[in-house]
């Protein structure tokens, strides 16, 4: 059912490159020339490393304040760049949680891409086993009991005043035969998937259906647009959402988080927010966001970038460090392919997703995380019944077909 490369390892099939926020001109015209993917068992700086490699690749993306130009229709067009939730504490001196879930799958991956001679017809390096897809059913790492209970531990160190609001997430995994990359690939469909894509290497692929940006430099600016709140798509959840003032404090407290990360990289007095508190739709549910921007110091390179903004104060809490430990301490499994970053990076734009709303194959099972933001108010089972609400879209497609 699967191929078999030439060092033996069993590998998923490829499909033609669907990275979230490829440039859509280019897509269908993408090769990959290089990757290169860091464990820690490699040691080094993932940051600093990933900047050489690209470099080393004809991407300068030591000083984002200067932008190089555009890029031609001949040579290297960018690459895709993914950094694992547990990668991004790593890089920002935190914990880095329980052991993931998937191993095969690198914690920081490059892949770097060029033009085709000759375009390809979109999707033609699909390669499908015999045999149809079947999806099993989901195993969850804990109970809705345990979900319920790490909620109240959150509760309780807010009490004591350790944290202000720590994100937890659980996971699920399913087992498949057949071809996951087409599943996958679903997810980008979704309503409001503005990261829509798929990444793949040896034995891993990564699906992303996420609406949330984690960092975007363009146009001379840095931004991140973090998300917080969720009620169901219908015109009483929107009017919940906006009354809500517990889903306001929260989103207000991650709006002044991700202030402070932009602050480390920005000129001074450069950050300001451009939108609090937008209600927009994802699927059947409405979610709040921000947009918080600011002015990019000379000199500032991909490596200090990532990490003053990895891992997403929406998916960690604040303080972040402090938050991470009580992730690392609750949550029983580790958080893989989600709560990271996953997107395109190239001279003249950066553009990374948060990957929530996202899935992982590895070699027999499917992987799925969902989560939220605990606070003093949070409800227990609310929050195991809003975490299965951002889960079932996802469930939904990966079954179909």
């Amino acid at each position: 059912m699967r191929q078999i490369g030439p060092d033996g390892v069993e590998t998923l099939p490829r499909i033609a490159v669907d990275v979230p926020g490829a440039p859509a001109g280019c897509r269908a015209a993408l090769v990959e020339r290089d990757r290169w993917e860091w464990r820690p068992v490699d040691g080094g700086d993932p940051a600093a490393l990933a900047q050489r490699f690209l470099a080393e690749h004809g991407l300068a993306l030591d000083d984002l304040a200067r932008p190089a130009g555009r890029h031609g229709a001949h040579g290297v067009c960018g690459a895709a760049l993914y950094v694992s939730a547990a990668a991004g504490a790593l890089l920002t001196g935190g914990t880095p949680g329980a052991p993931t879930p998937t191993p095969t799958l690198p914690e920081v991956a490059v892949v770097v891409y060029g033009h085709a001679v000759a375009r390809r017809a979109a999707g033609g390096a699909v390669r499908r086993p015999a045999g149809g897809w079947w999806l099993g059913d989901w195993a969850p790492s804990w109970t809705s009991r345990q979900h319920a209970d790490a909620v109240r531990a959150v509760r309780d160190a807010i009490g004591r005043g350790d944290v202000y609001q720590v994100n937890v997430v659980g996971h699920a995994a399913a087992r498949y035969t057949g071809d996951p990359l087409p599943a996958l690939a679903r997810l980008g469909a979704l309503p409001g998937a503005r990261y829509g894509g798929v990444l793949t290497g040896s034995g891993w692929a990564i699906g992303c259906a996420s609406p949330e940006t984690l960092v975007e430099v363009t146009a001379g600016r840095v931004l991140t647009r973090p998300i917080k709140g969720t009620r169901p798509a219908t015109a009483a959840g929107r009017a919940d959402l906006l009354a809500s003032a517990k889903e306001r404090a929260e989103h207000v407290m991650i709006v002044d988080l991700e202030r402070n990360d932009l602050a480390r990289v920005a000129r001074t007095g450069s950050v300001r927010v451009d939108d609090l508190f937008a209600v927009r739709r994802w699927c059947d549910l409405w979610q709040a966001e921000s947009t918080v921007s600011a002015v990019p110091a000379d000199g500032l390179g991909l490596a200090d970038l990532l990490r003053a903004v990895c891992p997403g104060g929406s998916v960690t809490g604040a303080p972040k460090l402090a938050a991470l430990e009580h992730i690392a301490a609750l949550e029983p499994v580790g958080r893989g392919a989600a709560m990271g970053a996953l997107g395109w990076v190239a001279p003249d734009r950066i553009d990374l997703g948060l990957t929530i709303r996202t899935a992982a194959a590895d070699a027999d099972r499917l992987h799925l995380w969902a989560g939220g933001g605990i606070t003093w108010g949070s409800d227990p089972d609310a929050e195991v019944a809003e975490a299965a609400a951002k889960a079932n879209p996802l469930r939904a497609a990966l079954a179909a077909g």
